[in-house]
């Protein structure tokens, strides 16, 4: 299924991006709450140079399971 990026993910004031929703990528699961930054990595991908992307995924037990990002 197709995410914009604004539902799952929201910019912090500090300028981190913190998931609204359980997600999951390459394994790693992140809860609301976790911030990260631009050059971070989860299994390899920094989730934040798809701010203007979409996502494609499935909500599998209420996580949503990231499977790639639309161009």
């Amino acid at each position: 299924m197709r995410y914009k990026f604004t539902e799952v993910f929201q910019k912090n004031p500090n300028g981190s991006i913190s998931p609204k929703i359980p997600v999951q990528i390459g394994g790693v699961t992140m809860s609301p709450g976790v911030a990260f930054t631009s050059g971070v990595s989860f299994s390899g991908v920094d989730i934040a140079q798809y701010q203007d992307k979409d996502i494609d995924g499935d909500i599998v037990n209420g996580i949503l399971i990231i499977k790639g990002f639309y161009n």
